[in-house]
């Protein structure tokens, strides 16, 4: 299993520089690290008395990579998961915040593992992860993919503007989609008619 600043790494490299894209509601990011992050936690960089973009800006990756770790990892709890779901959802984490855990107490619920749909990881969820995880070893986190995935197509399909992180201009897969996949088994990926079906509709 890969350790948890092996991960973080990779999540760097997936989120890349400085961005401000006007249909991201986490508005101004660097490296996966939203401007309301960065304002909760008073991390002024530049020393000017405000947290604004000047401060994304100048957020550094090794800043980046301590505040992921702490605050998108062993502070909600994925730490406490079984190892085979830190990527996943730590990944997830960044991407979407706490619907990376309602995500994964859904696929729990449906697993027959019934845990509150709540967002927060408490021994309930940790419990029934630890018994998902033995019982289906080789599956859990395939299923927590797919579950992702499936979840950007529904966000996409109810709004409208999300749909560029779903859909190229090609009709290619978007980065979410690429993104989930990573953590998905190759035989579990979809084939490219496959997804053109899923996003028909969007014409």
């Amino acid at each position: 299993m890969p350790t948890v600043q092996e991960i973080a790494e990779g999540i760097l490299s997936r989120e890349g520089g400085y961005v401000d894209d006007p249909d991201d509601p986490g508005g101004a990011t660097n490296h996966g690290i939203t401007i309301g992050t960065m304002q909760r936690l008073g991390a002024d960089i530049d020393g000017d008395g405000d947290v604004d973009k000047d401060d994304v800006r100048r957020l550094s990756k090794a800043q980046a990579r301590d505040i992921l770790i702490e605050h998108y990892f062993v502070r909600p709890g994925i730490s406490r998961l079984p190892p085979v779901l830190h990527a996943p959802v730590f990944d997830m984490q960044v991407n979407a915040g706490a619907r990376a855990i309602r995500i994964l107490q859904q696929l729990l619920c449906d697993m027959d593992e019934p845990v509150s749909v709540d967002g927060a990881i408490g021994p309930q969820t940790i419990a029934a992860a630890e018994r998902a995880a033995v019982a289906a070893p080789d599956y859990i986190a395939d299923a927590y993919g797919i579950a992702r995935r499936n979840f950007y197509y529904a966000l996409a399909n109810r709004r409208p503007s999300a749909r560029k992180y779903v859909l190229r201009r090609d009709g290619g897969k978007g980065g979410w989609i690429r993104r989930a996949e990573e953590f998905i088994s190759p035989r579990y990926h979809l084939t490219d008619e496959e997804h053109l079906m899923r996003t028909r509709a969007w014409g």
